[in-house]
């Protein structure tokens, strides 16, 4: 009898862990399991990056970081999330990847497409989009040039406020850094995530990937999720939309209301150059030199649109000890892209300094620093001056 109700008692608890079915992961240890695993692809990255420089030398190092990066990330998840295998912040938090629809394993499909979507994309966007804003940058500041000498010459057109096609290049000028970003759209994902705790990365999203626990949850586990952290992200976002809604109504105001200023008008200054007041159109100095130009071409082209000839000699050179000697020590005097003694040393909006010639050719080519990665622009370098 005893022998029964054991029997009796073991198949019934079979028969639960049957229907029983996993619960889908929460946010915290979804974020957990990320953090983790980008931990490990930093300390890739450390090693492969000494490796560099031991070999190639610390420029070298430096001008490869984000091949580097791509590289460690394709290795780190080629060995877990490709191989079928969980990555190591997926074991630290008890998590598997599963497919939202079927809850089975991720089909090979699924994951090389979450991989090539989350690492080479990002990648390909980084080498493209610089290149995209410069040609369309050019294009637009070639079409609102036009329009500007048209409505200056065309005395019926002066006096008429700007088109709206005009007012729209404008504005496409003005935030076309921003239009061609994807950081709203990953924005909008990580909200819907905090809301629903599903997909992290919007590349999951695309592919139909979450997470569910391993283990079975006790009734008394409650898993918090980040519910207030999306509704900070709506606010700040609403709040960015309209102030930019409210600055973008503000400078169509002004544009109505004064028309001399937005015709743009002109001025004959001594030696009979004429110099456009709207500063508008004052941008091309920071676009790209035309792709293997000569310098002396783009010495003539700088002189031609500043009317001031470039000198042939640095002005400051920090070889000299006399120059700037509030800056202590060699290596503070040496610029960390040509890792020469600077010459006309220039600093970026996050406070590191280069040689004006290295970081200008450096944010010609990507618009960030190169140390700490952040946001920077040409026309934001501001010169020192000992």
């Amino acid at each position: 009898m005893s022998d029964l109700v054991h029997d009796r008692g073991r198949s019934s608890v079979t028969a639960v862990e049957d229907d029983f079915t996993y619960p889908w992961a929460a946010a915290p240890d979804i974020i957990r399991s990320n953090q983790k695993d980008a931990y490990f692809q930093s300390v890739l990255l450390t090693q492969l990056s000494s490796v560099i420089r031991s070999l190639y030398g610390a420029r070298t190092a430096h001008s490869w970081t984000n091949e580097a990066r791509t590289f460690t990330e394709l290795l780190y998840l080629g060995l877990t999330t490709f191989a079928g295998n969980r990555t190591l912040g997926e074991e630290y938090c008890d998590v598997v990847q599963v497919e939202d629809d079927t809850r089975r394993l991720p089909s090979l499909a699924r994951r090389s497409g979450y991989i090539i979507s989350s690492v080479l994309l990002p990648y390909v966007l980084t080498k493209f989009l610089p290149a995209f804003r410069r040609r369309l940058r050019a294009k637009l500041e070639a079409s609102l040039r036009k329009g500007h000498r048209r409505r200056a010459s065309s005395p019926t057109q002066s006096g008429k406020p700007p088109s709206r096609i005009y007012q729209f290049q404008e504005y496409l000028l003005k935030h076309l850094d921003n239009i061609t970003s994807p950081a709203p759209i990953y924005a909008v994902s990580l909200a819907v995530f905090y809301f629903s705790g599903a997909y992290y990365q919007l590349s999951k999203r695309l592919f139909g990937l979450r997470y569910i626990f391993t283990r079975k949850l006790e009734s008394s586990e409650q898993r918090a999720g980040y519910e207030v952290l999306g509704i900070l992200l709506v606010l700040q976002m609403a709040v960015q939309g309209y102030l930019h809604v409210q600055d973008t109504y503000s400078r169509v105001q002004r544009l109505r209301t004064d028309n001399a200023a937005a015709a743009g008008s002109s001025a004959i200054i001594d030696g009979g150059v004429e110099v456009a007041t709207d500063t508008t159109f004052n941008t091309a100095l920071f676009l790209e030199p035309p792709q293997g130009a000569d310098p002396a071409v783009q010495k003539e082209r700088i002189e031609r649109i500043t009317h001031t000839s470039v000198s042939a000699t640095h002005r400051f050179d920090l070889k000299e000890q006399e120059v700037m000697q509030w800056i202590d020590g060699k290596q503070q005097r040496k610029c960390t892209l040509c890792l020469d003694t600077m010459k006309d040393p220039s600093v970026t909006t996050c406070g590191h300094v280069f040689c004006w010639t290295c970081v200008t050719d450096w944010l010609r080519e990507q618009p960030m620093c190169p140390l700490c990665r952040q946001s920077a622009l040409v026309q934001h370098v501001l010169p020192l001056r000992g």
